[in-house]
């Protein structure tokens, strides 16, 4: 009788426990009445919260004690969480500084994130998902997870899962917090503070307005701040200082060691290599200021209005290597005639190699004014110092909501406004055209120190400026209603019906400035004539029904219809069941379809002209790297080839197929343990062909060629102002190749109070990962991701979070342990086969009431002061290990003090 008694518990409560990620667990000593409740995956409001998917719930209180301060941090101890887009990503990405949520590493976009159980707007440079920098963090009281596609309920996206983002209802009285955060090592110093208050009592005054606002901020940390870039030299370039120069050899006044200049290291045939990862940041500098206002006002017993404001700003700041020049020529004298100082052999710098007077071998086209017997240069801006991004995200949405009963049913109708904007700035860029003529009239010294006309040409040349801006916009209407519609089969239980409507207005905006973008477009890539503009309407129908067969057997279908403007329209349905074969056991399981709509980007991103993100060879033209006669290795070999970028109005929907299977046990009192096997297949994923792929198989992808009327492709150093003349590989947005993946999600979690000693919490959740394949194109074969770099990622066999607590009194204690296993690393030529270690950091943490209403907290993340495994990746601009995965922070201190009145 007492195992029935708390399985039932636990299957109808929203959250419990005290560990800080856990399945939906068992409320204890719970003895208010029970009210009828909607949680996420279901529109149906019951008594019996329980579902046919499976849910995790996040406790807000339980992650504060554990010294996370962000909601990036909160999806980082996702098992279910395969990969994350964080912000220390936007380093040479152009990602706007956002971080995403990834569930089964499917992709941020097949992810839904809900605030409040509605969404937010997406992030306006790509349109691809909202930025977790906008959820206001202070005020949130718990996040629910669904582990499972909902198509049939909240439509395009939720294919990997939702995540909701649920804030106080309401809140009275006031609270403060300050805090910060202190690594061991250099750098990533952060505080942080967030302040609330409420007034009115929503039973008895009938209102509930309350406020609040947080701010964040944490100090960069750079390149030479870590040593994970003495591990590996990532990021070689070719553009160095002192500068590359050659005819039919190169040099380097520093050679043939590379001894002096900055951070370089020799390429083996009389040059140098720069490594520019050295000026990568690990982690950016950032500012985040969020502020949430809410009130609820009581109409009568049956009706609520509510009012939500939601205004954040995040403000991103990253680094990497100066801009570099790689088409650049020295002229041996100067226009006046006179000898030029800075042409190798000329007296201050020494020729390292006999050089051609004669020389005329001239490639690309800033050739106004190159005499014979020049040399060609590899520069790169040092003098004007490291690149700087900042990015200046802006989001605001308002909500006004009317809910309550009426005529038997639950209601809940709503107006809704979601606007982000975000504003790109670059730092340390230069004018080119000034550069080149600069070095090539003598003024510009790239081999060493500048004279006072240089310093003042290079102070010229100097662009700082505003190059992309973007918003994006969603209108929207929604109404649902849900109601108990009698014992049909008379089991005993009530039959439930939802139904519901919406409709959303979506614009999407990004341009480039043209005027500055211009100038920089040879560092940047970034195509000055950018202008990205789309527009559609949604509206949907849906309707959900939970059906008793028997007693101990419930199922549920439902079905949403979508209809959108620029494609079509797509049905998705979805049907679970719930078991309990004995008191103490649960059965539950789902199948659906969903999909993801095309983003406004994807179909509307004007074309534009860019190079490639890896450095290959023509196949044609250079097979296995050695040119074939008549063609030169520095136009074919080992080069960033131009590929062209852009939208297709054409895209359809991608396609999932949903399926879990799931038990939960309660073997003896208070301990729960629950294990769901999870299925995900996708169809005509919507990509880019991969410049990789393109070039490996020249007979396949033939008409994704378009060459010069030379037979060549042009490459970064070209600078050809014209690449459909110039030539060019075809990248645009397709319907692409297939996806599955599947796996069992476990956890277990178990309570014991004691009298003298205090109450004991332990919980562990952890993902397995039995299937990740994958194709680039239709008609490719099957890639295997699981335990293995694959593609531009990893997926872990497992993953695991185990958390100990511990309270008694005013003190409390705990402990959380993250794993993530290793992986065969990606392939590189000087390191074949390497293995990357396996990952587990250790966090603890220690509370004390000291008086009423006052809390400290101090604790340690990354106890053990662990070091991210080295990893050979290119995927991002970090060297050394991988940031998408890891955090090179290492051991850090932090200290929280709340107050509550």
């Amino acid at each position: 009788m007492m195992m029935e008694t708390v399985l039932s518990r636990s299957l109808r409560v929203m959250f419990a426990g005290s560990a800080a990620l856990m399945l939906a667990q068992p409320a204890f000593a719970q003895d208010a009445p029970i009210q009828r409740v909607e949680i996420t995956g279901s529109a149906i409001k019951r008594i019996d919260a329980e579902t046919a998917v499976p849910v995790t719930i996040v406790k807000m209180a339980d992650l504060k004690k554990e010294g996370i301060t962000t909601v990036e941090q909160v999806l980082a101890n996702l098992s279910v969480s395969q990969s994350s887009q964080g912000t220390s990503q936007v380093v040479g990405s152009g990602t706007g500084g956002a971080s995403f949520a990834d569930l089964r590493g499917i992709g941020a976009n097949k992810t839904l994130i809900l605030l409040n159980g509605r969404r937010l707007a997406n992030n306006a440079l790509d349109s691809s998902a909202p930025d977790l920098n906008m959820i206001p963090f202070a005020a949130l009281e718990r996040v629910e997870v669904l582990r499972d596609g909902a198509s049939s309920l909240y439509g395009s996206d939720a294919v990997g899962g939702v995540i909701n983002f649920i804030t106080k209802k309401d809140y009275q009285g006031g609270t403060v917090t300050v805090g910060a955060d202190s690594p061991q090592h250099d750098g990533g110093f952060s505080k942080n503070a967030n302040f609330g208050f409420g007034y009115g009592d929503l039973d008895k005054d009938g209102f509930n307005i309350f406020a609040m606002f947080d701010h964040q901020s944490q100090q960069r940390i750079g390149g030479m701040q870590r040593d994970f870039n003495t591990r590996y030299p990532g990021g070689l370039s070719g553009s160095t200082s002192p500068a590359n120069y050659y005819q039919e050899v190169s040099a380097n006044p520093s050679g043939p060691g590379c001894t002096t200049g900055t951070n370089l290291i020799p390429a083996g045939d009389g040059s140098c290599l720069m490594t520019t990862s050295s000026f990568v940041d690990y982690i950016p500098k950032s500012k985040r200021n969020t502020g949430l206002i809410k009130g609820t006002f009581k109409l009568n017993e049956n009706h609520e209005l509510g009012v939500e404001y939601l205004s954040t700003e995040s403000k991103i700041q990253s680094g990497i290597a100066p801009v570099p020049y790689g088409g650049l020529y020295i002229n041996r004298q100067r226009p006046d005639g006179s000898l030029n100082p800075y042409f190798p052999g000329n007296g201050s710098i020494p020729a390292a190699v006999a050089l051609d007077p004669n020389y005329t071998d001239i490639g690309g086209d800033n050739t106004a004014g190159v005499k014979p017997g020049f040399v060609h240069a590899k520069w790169r801006d040092l003098p004007n110092g490291s690149r700087a991004d900042e990015n200046i995200n802006r989001q605001e949405r308002l909500v006004v909501e009317l809910k309550g009963t009426m005529a038997g049913w639950d209601y809940q109708t709503a107006l809704t406004y979601n606007k982000n904007k975000l504003k790109e700035n670059l730092y340390g860029y230069s004018d080119g055209n000034l550069i080149t003529k600069g070095v090539l009239d003598g003024v510009i010294n790239v081999f060493g120190a500048q004279d006072a006309a240089g310093t003042a040409l290079l102070n010229s040349a100097a662009l700082d400026g505003n190059i992309m801006n973007a918003t994006g916009k969603t209108r929207g209407a929604d109404f649902k209603m849900s109601r108990e519609i009698g014992d049909w089969l008379n089991t005993g239980h009530q039959a439930a019906l939802a139904v519901g409507a919406q409709y959303e207005q979506q614009e999407f905006y990004s341009a480039a400035n043209t005027e500055y973008a211009a100038k920089v477009i040879a560092s940047t890539g970034i195509d000055p004539n950018t202008l990205n503009v789309g527009k559609r309407n949604v509206s949907a129908f849906f309707s959900e029904l939970n059906l008793p067969l028997l007693k101990n057997l419930d199922v549920t279908a439902a079905v949403r219809y979508d209809k959108y403007s620029d494609f079509g329209h797509t049905a998705n349905p979805k049907f679970g069941f719930t078991y309990r074969p004995a008191t103490a056991v649960l059965l539950r399981g789902s199948y659906s379809k969903g999909f993801r709509a095309p983003s406004l980007y994807e179909l509307n991103m004007s074309e534009a002209y860019t190079n490639s993100g890896n450095t290959l060879n023509d196949p044609i033209n250079c097979p296995g790297g050695t040119p074939i006669p008549g063609k030169s290795s520095a136009a074919n070999c080992k080069q960033q080839f131009q590929v062209l970028n852009g939208g297709n109005v054409n895209l359809q929907p991608e396609r999932s197929k949903n399926g879990s299977l799931g038990v939960v046990l309660e073997p003896v009192n208070n301990l729960t343990v629950t294990a769901d096997y999870w299925s995900i297949r996708l169809t005509q994923q919507i990509s880019t062909l991969q410049d990789f792929d393109i070039l490996t198989d020249p007979k396949t992808f033939a008409s994704y060629y378009h060459r010069n009327p030379s037979g060549d492709l042009a490459t970064d150093g070209s600078q050809c102002p014209n690449p459909i003349t110039c030539g060019y590989i075809d990248t645009r947005y397709q319907n692409l190749g297939d996806l599955n993946t599947n796996g069992v999600d476990l956890s277990a979690s178990y309570r014991l109070r004691t009298k003298d000693y205090g109450n004991f919490t332990i919980a562990d959740n952890a993902t397995w990962v039995h299937k990740y394949e994958y194709q680039n194109f239709i008609g490719d074969s099957m890639h295997q991701n699981v335990g293995a770099f694959s593609g531009n990622q990893v997926i872990f066999r497992w993953q695991n979070t185990l958390n100990l607590g511990w309270s008694k009194g005013k003190y409390a204690a705990g402990l959380t342990g993250h794993y993530k296993s290793g992986y065969q690393d990606q392939e590189v030529e000087d390191h074949p086969g390497h293995s990357v270690a396996s990952y587990t950091t250790w966090d603890t943490y220690a509370a004390w009431e000291a008086i009423k209403g006052l809390t400290l907290t101090a604790g340690v993340r990354n106890l053990f002061d662990r070091v991210p495994p080295l990893s050979y990746q290119s995927a991002v601009f970090q060297a050394g290990y991988d940031p998408r995965y890891t955090d090179p922070t290492g051991r850090t201190a932090y200290v929280r003090a709340t107050y509550n009145f």
